[in-house]
């Protein structure tokens, strides 16, 4: 059996309306689609089709502007019971301020946590991030319970704007939780939220997890865990139905042993007395401001301009960004000209932050460039 599927600019007003429907299952499933969205050259999907399996309520997708762009399908089952569980782990249905765009899992999950607990969202207006807009929206919730989940950069302008002496740490002070996700975040500003009272959470999962499903290292209710060869598999009841139109990839993605499904995370990890560490990537894909990159495509851009053929370009942490493309080579270039080919051909996200001239690029025996010395190098310089 199908249901139709609706594409929806991501007015989260709209958003919601639409989104009650396709939870109970008396109206399509729905699409949010980001307004006046041009998607980088290379990344366009097949067209959207005008119906989905039954089971599928929502489908996002995926950032991969400069990997491989997907539609991760997602069940209302999934849905409501990641809300069920976020809602156990965080002591008991809230009202949450909307701070991420409708077109996101972690958007959508905010939308769907509301009609669950059966509050009206606080939604941040469009646009940049103002942490002034944050506290004018903070200040109209009403609800004993307040959450909101944001991404490392949204916190890092939250403590600054605090340490400026605008008046945001009261406000923050007021949540009962504010989920960070969306991409790795360091040690040094989580240590700093804490210190200034914040009750932070940090939130991991995915598109295909129904969003963050694991909270500080603990797995939620009815979410597994488990390490295969140093990867992060996860398993359970939040699981997305796969790639729409995609079974190829479906399968790959989401193998089944033994009558039980799992998610390949592709990120690396371990698993200590239960608690979930992610350390890394096991591809050469960063995350930067919650955008996807692949190293391999930004490396293609760059080692195509003049002198920099030798270009090799790595992953560096970010105190705002999370991670960012690095370029080591022997030749030269203009940050600046590098910048714009790169953002011409896949994205903003994409722009390395620096070039680093090196006497000369690290070796292998077999002569391919030394990517983990690189990476050291590059470590070093952060």
């Amino acid at each position: 059996m199908t249901r139709p599927l609706r594409v929806l600019d991501d007015d989260p007003t709209v958003v919601l309306a639409a989104l009650r429907d396709a939870l109970d299952g008396s109206g399509p499933a729905i699409l949010p689609h980001r307004r006046s969205h041009d998607p980088a050259p290379g990344t366009a999907l097949n067209p959207v089709p005008a119906e989905v399996p039954r089971r599928v309520a929502v489908v996002i997708e995926t950032s991969g502007s400069t990997g491989h762009p997907k539609r991760v399908a997602l069940s209302a089952d999934a849905l409501l019971a990641s809300a069920a569980a976020s809602e156990t782990a965080l002591g008991g249905p809230g009202q949450w301020l909307l701070a991420l765009p409708a077109h996101y899992v972690a958007g959508v999950n905010v939308l769907v946590r509301s009609v669950t607990s059966r509050t009206i969202p606080v939604i941040l207006p469009d646009g940049h991030f103002d942490p002034l807009a944050f506290v004018e929206a903070s200040d109209a919730m009403d609800s004993e319970l307040r959450f909101a989940s944001i991404v490392p950069t949204q916190l890092l302008r939250l403590l600054d704007a605090a340490e400026q002496g605008l008046p945001v740490l009261e406000r923050l002070r007021r949540f009962d939780r504010l989920l960070i996700g969306g991409q790795a975040i360091s040690a040094a500003p989580l240590a700093r939220a804490i210190e200034l009272g914040l009750n932070i959470a940090r939130s991991y999962g995915s598109s295909e997890t129904a969003g963050g499903c694991v909270y500080d290292g603990v797995p939620l209710a009815g979410v597994d865990v488990r390490i295969v060869d140093g990867e992060v598999q996860l398993g359970g009841v939040t699981l997305a139905e796969g790639y729409l139109g995609d079974e190829e990839r479906t399968a790959a993605a989401f193998p089944e042993e033994h009558g039980k499904r799992w998610y390949r995370t592709g990120d690396a990890g371990r698993l200590d007395d239960g608690i979930l560490s992610v350390t890394g990537r096991l591809d050469s894909v960063l995350i930067s401001g919650g955008v996807k990159v692949a190293l391999a495509e930004v490396e293609r851009v760059v080692s195509s301009l003049p002198g920099l053929a030798d270009a090799v370009v790595v992953s560096a942490k970010s105190r705002e960004w999370g991670e960012v493309p690095v370029v080591f080579t022997a030749g030269s270039a203009p940050l600046e000209e590098v910048r714009s080919a790169v953002q011409a051909a896949i994205g903003p996200a994409a722009r390395p932050a620096a070039v680093i001239t090196v006497q000369s690029i690290p070796l292998l025996a077999s002569g391919k460039p030394d990517r983990v010395a690189i990476a050291a190098m590059a470590a070093d310089r952060a």
